[in-house]
C-alpha cells in the first residue's frame, strides 16, 4: 500500500510506467528519465530552456483558443500553468538530460505534461486525469517536436545571449577603466614576439575594448537569424493538424509575450530541418572566444617573469602556483579562460557536424546542436565575468619597467627613420644590437642627428602618433 502512495501508473504507446506521484510530469518524461544518462546535465539547469519552451507552450494555446480549437477553461488554465513555469516555479519537473535521442521529443513532452498536470491541479482535478486535459490534445494542440523544439531552442538562445552580451560589456567596461588609468604609461610594443615600436598600455587596453565591442554586434548579427520560427509547421513543414492561421498567429503571439521580433518563415518545409541560424551563432560564439583567448594569452605574457620575463604587468595574486616551487604565482585565471574558449571551439566543430548530420525533412542531431550552444553560452559567460572581476579589474602596471625597456630597446630606432633614413636606421639597429651599446650613443657617436634633434626624434610622446615625415635624408647615403 505505501508503494501505491507514492506513485501513479501512466500508460503510453509502449505500455504502463510507474511516475512519482507528486511529480507533474509523466509517462514519457519517465521514460526519458529511464533511458538517457549521458551528460548529467538536466534541461532544468538551463532556467531560460524552461521559461522559453513555457513562453512556446503560451503562444500555442493563445492561437488555439483565438482559433476556436481550445474551450475557455482549458485555454486558461493551460495559460496560467505556463505563467506559473514562467515565473520559475515548477522547473524542478524538468529533469531530463541534455544529452537524448528522438530529435527532442522527451523535452517537448516533458513540457506538455507537467503544463497538462498543472493544468488540471489548476481546474481542480488530480495529476493523471488526462481526460480532462491531455499533454497531447491539448497542450501539444496544433504542435510537433519539430516545430516546437526548434522554436524553444531560439528563444532560449535569445534570452542566454543577452546574458552573454551583459557580461561581454562588463569586460569591455573594465578594459576601459583600466586603459584610462594608464593611457600614459609607455611600454614596447612587439611583433612577431620581437620589439617593434612604443605605445602606452592606454592604447593597449583600449584596443582590447574595441576589439571586443566588434563581438557584440557581431553576436547581435547573428541572434538576429534566430527570429524566424517553424511554429505551425509541425511534423514536417505541411502544417498537418494544425488549423488554418496558426503559424503567423502563434509567431505574433511570441513577439508579443516576449518582446522580441518574432516572424514565421515564409517556407515551413524550408525551415524545418534547417539548423544554418544554429550553426552561425555557434560560429560568433567561437570568434569570440579566440579573441578572448588571445587577449589572454598576452596578459600572460605581459606578466610573465617576475625576474625572468617580461613582467610588465601584474595579474591580481589568486593561488599560490606550485606545489614544490615556493613563492611561484601563476596567472591561473587567463588560464580557466583559455580553456573555456577551448571548449566554445571544440563546441562549435560539434554543431558543425551535427548541423550536416541531418537528412531530409528533419534533423534528429539538435539535442547535441543545444546542448553545445548551451554549454557554450553558459561557460563564457561565466569566464568573462571571472575574467573581468577576478582579473582585469586588478591588473597593474609596472611603468618603470616599461619605460626602461622602451629607453633601451633597439626598435626605437624605427623612429628615427624620418630623420635619418632606412638604411642608416638599419646599420644603427645592427650596431646596437651586436655591440650592446644604446641607439641613442650610436646617433650621436656617428653625426647623424644633433642632441637637440634626437631628444625631441625620441621623445616618448612624439613616438606614439603619426608626424610629418621629413625628406632631408634621401639626398644623403
Amino acid at each position: 500500500m505505501a508503494e501505491e502512495k507514492k506513485y501513479r501508473v501512466e500508460s503510453d504507446l509502449l505500455g504502463e510506467l510507474k511516475v512519482p506521484a507528486e511529480a507533474y510530469y509523466g509517462v514519457q518524461t519517465q521514460r526519458a528519465l529511464n533511458n538517457y544518462h549521458i551528460s548529467r546535465k538536466k534541461m532544468r539547469d538551463y532556467p531560460d530552456y524552461v521559461i522559453a519552451i513555457a513562453y512556446v507552450k503560451l503562444a500555442a494555446v493563445q492561437t488555439n483558443h483565438a482559433l476556436g480549437t481550445i474551450n475557455d477553461e482549458i485555454a486558461g488554465a493551460i495559460s496560467q500553468a505556463c505563467r506559473e513555469i514562467i515565473d520559475g516555479k515548477l522547473h524542478e519537473n524538468f529533469p531530463i538530460d541534455m544529452m537524448q535521442g528522438g530529435a527532442g521529443t522527451s523535452v517537448n513532452m516533458n513540457a506538455n505534461e507537467v503544463i497538462a498536470n498543472r493544468a488540471l491541479e489548476i481546474m481542480g482535478h488530480k495529476k493523471g486525469e488526462y481526460q480532462y486535459c491531455y499533454p497531447n490534445d491539448h497542450v501539444n494542440c496544433g504542435q510537433s517536436t519539430n516545430d516546437v523544439y526548434p522554436t524553444t531552442i531560439r528563444l532560449a538562445i535569445i534570452r542566454m545571449n543577452k546574458t552573454l552580451v551583459g557580461s561581454l560589456t562588463g569586460l569591455i567596461s573594465a578594459f576601459r577603466y583600466k586603459a584610462d588609468e594608464y593611457r600614459d604609461a609607455i611600454k614596447m610594443g612587439r611583433t612577431q614576439l620581437q620589439d617593434a615600436v612604443p605605445m602606452t598600455f592606454g592604447q593597449e587596453f583600449n584596443a582590447y575594448a574595441d576589439n571586443l565591442e566588434e563581438e557584440i554586434l557581431n553576436l547581435e548579427r547573428n541572434v538576429k537569424l534566430l527570429h524566424e520560427i517553424n511554429m505551425g509547421g509541425t511534423a514536417i513543414g505541411t502544417g498537418l493538424n494544425a488549423v488554418p492561421g496558426f503559424a503567423k498567429l502563434c509567431a505574433a503571439n511570441l513577439s508579443k509575450l516576449t518582446g522580441e521580433s518574432f516572424v514565421s518563415s515564409p517556407d515551413l518545409v524550408e525551415a524545418t530541418p534547417d539548423t544554418g541560424a544554429y550553426v552561425s551563432y555557434s560560429g560568433a560564439l567561437k570568434r569570440l572566444a579566440v579573441k578572448i583567448s588571445k587577449i589572454c594569452n598576452d596578459l600572460r605574457l605581459l606578466a610573465s617573469g617576475p625576474r625572468c620575463g617580461l613582467h610588465e604587468l601584474n595579474l591580481p595574486p589568486k593561488a599560490p602556483g606550485s606545489s614544490i616551487m615556493p613563492g611561484k604565482v601563476n596567472p591561473v585565471i587567463p588560464e580557466v579562460t583559455n580553456q573555456t574558449c577551448f571548449k566554445v571551439i571544440g563546441n562549435d566543430t560539434t554543431v558543425t557536424f551535427a548541423a550536416e548530420a541531418g537528412q531530409l525533412e528533419l534533423n534528429v542531431m539538435e539535442p547535441v546542436i543545444t546542448e553545445c550552444l548551451f554549454e557554450s553560452l553558459w561557460w563564457l559567460s561565466n569566464a568573462i565575468t571571472t575574467l573581468t572581476d577576478e582579473c582585469v579589474l586588478g591588473i597593474t602596471v609596472n611603468k618603470e619597467r616599461c619605460y626602461e625597456m622602451v629607453k633601451n630597446s633597439i626598435g626605437i630606432v624605427t623612429a628615427l627613420n624620418p630623420y635619418i633614413g632606412y638604411k642608416n636606421s638599419s646599420k644603427i639597429a645592427k650596431e646596437a644590437n651586436e655591440t650592446g651599446r644604446s641607439v641613442y650613443d650610436l646617433v650621436l657617436e656617428h653625426n647623424l642627428m644633433t642632441k637637440e634633434e634626437l631628444d625631441k626624434a625620441l621623445d616618448p610622446k612624439e613616438m606614439l602618433e603619426s608626424h610629418k615625415f621629413l625628406t632631408k635624408h634621401l639626398s644623403s647615403n
